[in-house]
């Protein structure tokens, strides 16, 4: 299961320093947890570095709190302050470093799309002649996996276990969370990009 957020909510940031920042459009995908641990796919249609506007089935209630895990952002957490059809927003509760990050990412995320930059989890996964591996836990815990694929950003591994969204982990000495859950295993988000020299040696 994801995490539930348990941070203390945030001071109201004022409104000229959120009126700094636009949301920028993103559409990637995710998945978040409601205040009663439900958990649903959902995509991340436009955020800024204070709030989000996600597009869902299920739709949290007004001033909800719910814990997200998006492809390239990573986890996010805040209040739902409007819902409206098939999407709602957040207000993210966020340190002032929290947020400069992720203001860095939206707009490596914007520059890419509009420079036709390749979607590293499409198009730069690759299959390693070695597929064998270990999947390492914080509390010493190892287990044995496939590696089906992997790209800069992430891996997906075939594993008999589930560890929660959200647990870190380390697949051989690349340090990551758990993103997403398959029939044959589980998908990892890497800490930081990983060289693309170290990606080709495992090819």
């Amino acid at each position: 299961m994801l995490s539930a957020p348990n941070a203390p909510h945030p001071n109201e940031t004022n409104s000229s320093e959120e009126r700094k920042f636009h949301r920028v459009a993103i559409s990637v995908q995710g998945r978040f947890m409601r205040a009663d641990h439900s958990e649903h796919d959902c995509i991340v249609d436009s955020m800024s570095p204070f709030d989000a506007v996600i597009s869902c089935t299920a739709r949290p209630d007004t001033g909800e709190r719910i814990v997200a895990y998006v492809d390239y952002i990573g986890r996010i957490e805040g209040k739902v302050t409007q819902a409206n059809g098939r999407s709602f927003t957040i207000s993210l509760n966020a340190t002032d470093r929290k947020r400069d990050k992720l203001s860095a990412q939206l707009t490596w995320l914007a520059n890419k799309h509009e420079l036709g930059l390749p979607e590293d989890r499409r198009h730069e996964r690759v299959s390693p002649s070695n597929p064998v591996s270990e999947i390492r836990l914080d509390d010493g815990r190892r287990y044995p996996c496939r590696i089906i694929d992997l790209s800069v950003s992430g891996a997906a591994v075939e594993i008999d276990v589930r560890p929660a969204f959200g647990t870190m982990v380390v697949l051989g000495n690349m340090r990551g969370r758990v993103v997403r859950h398959f029939q044959e295993g589980i998908a990892m988000e890497f800490m930081t990009l990983q060289p693309e020299d170290t990606i080709d040696q495992l090819s």
